[in-house]
């Protein structure tokens, strides 16, 4: 099966870097989806472009035989983070990076589907997804909307992300939850604007946002159960034009992530109770939205066992990650695995800064691992 599978990752390593150095955000991977289509038709197949909108989907028929129809999904998109890798093939576009590993995931997937279309020794047919708007806007249920499923019937889906602080190369999965809901939330607070020698003349609308903030804080650490996995972030404050006026307006937002849709909608429960409280007790307006979101990312159990039962087969007990838990990142796959039986699965990126990280570069040593771990997953499920 890995006949000369290091020389593939090899060349695999300089799609990788390709990739890296030209990334695109989310709807807009024309450039991306292009590379894409034209390495699969490369392997004499005829993929399917601009579905959920530069979305590129390619099929693999197997021998002939009667088998399953497997689905291959990975990432197109990039993240709006100035890269500060130094490497020699840092992105060429300022803001933007692959700073979370799709281009590394793309690498392996067109890795693995280039040697299973050269060899086919597998039966059914494989579907390679290459999907767009994973970080934000939500492709994969795009993608499905606009009839993925319908146009390119699949039994069981997969998805391979790496993972930091996993051992690289090693694989590892989770039953059940396996990535975060997540909701992002604003919060508009009007107060009263004053000088700030006499603060006692206004609503300091600074000072009712971190009322507001201690507060959700609170919910997590004294009105969740300690067991269940809730994490309420702020991740931006705007407000403020001096140093001597204190802010009449002052926006929060955040986002909030559940392993489970009953958590969600408690903790959005409370926050609003919170908003509406702080407001009164305070004497100003808030406004308190919360956008929608992915769903909780879950794994079946008969699937997941499949593909680490073949990974093990093929790599021996060593690949296996025994310890993993589930991660509070959230992801789109979510929609998919909603449609269909599958697994998302962790693969180790070993001691490197974290995803989302200007200093991320995927490290091209497990790309070799990710090729082999497509092709064990595709032969394996094709058949089961």
């Amino acid at each position: 099966m890995f006949d000369d599978i290091d020389m593939l990752a090899r060349e695999a390593t300089e799609w990788r870097r390709h990739l890296h150095e030209n990334p695109e955000l989310q709807f807009v991977e024309t450039d991306t989806a292009a590379y894409v289509t034209e390495k699969l038709r490369s392997f004499g197949l005829e993929p399917e472009t601009g579905i959920g909108g530069t979305g590129v989907v390619a099929v693999i028929e197997g021998n002939g035989s009667a088998g399953k129809s497997i689905g291959l999904r990975c990432e197109l998109d990039a993240l709006p983070i100035e890269e500060q890798t130094n490497v020699s093939y840092a992105s060429r576009r300022s803001g933007v990076m692959h700073a979370c590993g799709h281009d590394g995931h793309m690498a392996m997937l067109l890795g693995a589907a280039k040697k299973l279309a050269a060899d086919r020794e597998f039966p059914g047919r494989i579907v390679l997804i290459f999907q767009p708007a994973e970080e934000f806007g939500g492709g994969g249920e795009k993608m499905i909307v606009e009839g993925l499923f319908d146009g390119f019937d699949c039994d069981e889906v997969y998805g391979i992300h790496n993972m930091p602080g996993i051992e690289a190369g090693k694989v590892a999965g989770v039953s059940g939850p396996v990535m975060a809901a997540a909701r992002a939330w604003d919060l508009k607070i009007e107060g009263k604007g004053a000088h700030a020698g006499w603060p006692h003349t206004g609503i300091d609308s600074i000072a009712v946002a971190m009322d507001f903030i201690n507060a959700c804080n609170a919910i997590v650490a004294r009105e969740t159960d300690p067991i269940a996995a809730v994490v309420i972030s702020t991740t931006q404050i705007h407000a403020g034009t001096n140093y001597n006026v204190i802010p009449q307006s002052v926006h929060v937002g955040g986002t909030i992530r559940t392993l489970s849709d009953a958590a969600m909608a408690d903790v959005i429960a409370r926050m609003q109770r919170v908003a509406r409280g702080v407001a009164i007790a305070k004497g100003c307006e808030i406004t308190f939205d919360v956008q929608s979101g992915y769903p909780v990312t879950v794994n079946h159990g008969t699937q997941l066992a499949g593909a680490l039962a073949a990974v093990q087969s093929a790599f021996g007990s060593e690949a296996i990650e025994a310890e993993c838990d589930p991660k509070m990142g959230t992801e789109d796959f979510s929609y998919m695995l909603n449609e269909k039986p599958g697994a998302y699965l962790f693969l180790g990126s070993g001691d490197v800064a974290p995803l989302h990280n200007p200093s991320y570069d995927f490290p091209d040593g497990i790309i070799e691992r990710g090729i082999g771990v497509w092709m064990t997953i595709a032969k394996a499920r094709t058949a089961a």
